[in-house]
């Protein structure tokens, strides 16, 4: 493996962006972007972030997402072939193999939060801990964690809206204007220029398919997903953290670190869906100490 930035070329013959720094760390983190369809760049600092524990920071945009490649996905045999959630844990193990990844620390943010909870499953042996950021482990109850929020911050009149719009498809300026309200709130509340572009660049093909049209909606194909009976079986060093103000639900987060044998619940306070940027210090400072403890083998005590 070499420093900075390397194209893989997967078996199914596309290939994927992939970016790595402080090669040779003494830990070895592989980062898995949300969305699904968004990409790598919230990660982008973390090895400078973490750099007091001398961490090899891997990260990749997944396939259809930013500068990796870009199926056609009006191809039904591509959304067959490539927009489940198998594909993208072996997808992950892919990476890995090919990145030389061994006894390696998995994070996961939002949808690649599921993804570390799957790949966890199915994959564990070459695990060292993993870090599930932003992410339950079921969609019914984040379902019913952003209708709560929903109730909370619009008027009645402008909830018969939204859902009159969701209904008809019409997803016009005053709906986006009220999702953006709650985006501000819940997702992005410190709204980070950095990572802004002067071109959109989710990769709306696969989040669409995935959730729906924005994160206070769930028609995609994620509905129904759910690990809850499954993820006691998770015996690997587990790292669960959330925002204090975000749109999945801290009861569900503080749950799963009760089922999953080896698991730790930490929130951050004022940060949203992506608290890693909201309130940097705190985050670091929570994923510091885990990977710290993990590798003292003082994570139990």
């Amino acid at each position: 493996m070499r420093e900075g930035t390397t194209i893989i070329t997967l078996e199914n013959g596309y290939h994927l962006w992939t970016h790595t720094d402080n090669v040779g760390g003494d830990i070895q983190l592989l980062c898995l972007h949300g969305g699904p369809g968004g990409n790598h760049e919230y990660y982008e600092n973390f090895a400078e972030k973490l750099k007091d524990l001398n961490v090899q920071v891997s990260m990749y945009d997944q396939l259809g997402s930013w500068y990796s490649d870009q199926p056609d996905f009006s191809d039904p045999k591509n959304v067959e072939q490539f927009l489940t959630m198998e594909y993208f844990v072996d997808e992950v193990e892919e990476v890995r193999q090919k990145l030389e990844l061994d006894d390696f620390y998995l994070i996961g943010q939002s949808w690649g939060g599921a993804l570390v909870q799957e790949y966890a499953l199915k994959y564990p042996d070459h695990l060292k801990g993993i870090i599930i950021s932003s992410m339950t482990d079921n969609i019914d109850e984040y379902m019913d964690s952003i209708q709560a929020i929903r109730e909370k911050e619009f008027t009645t009149e402008e909830l018969d809206f939204l859902k009159e719009c969701e209904e008809k498809n019409d997803f016009n300026e005053r709906y986006e204007a009220l999702i953006d309200r709650l985006n501000r709130d819940y997702i992005d509340r410190k709204q980070p220029p950095a990572i802004r572009h002067l071109v959109p660049t989710m990769g709306t093909q696969v989040y669409n398919y995935f959730q729906g049209d924005n994160e206070f909606v769930v028609t995609g194909k994620l509905a129904g997903w759910d690990r809850s009976q499954d993820i006691h079986k998770i015996q690997t060093p587990t790292l669960i953290t959330f925002g204090e103000h975000e749109s999945m639900p801290l009861a569900a987060g503080k749950r799963m670190a009760e089922s999953i044998p080896h698991a730790r619940f930490v929130t951050t306070p004022d940060g949203g869906h992506h608290h890693m940027i909201d309130n940097a210090p705190v985050y670091f400072d929570h994923l510091m100490t885990f990977l710290a403890d993990v590798e003292n083998q003082t994570f139990e005590e």
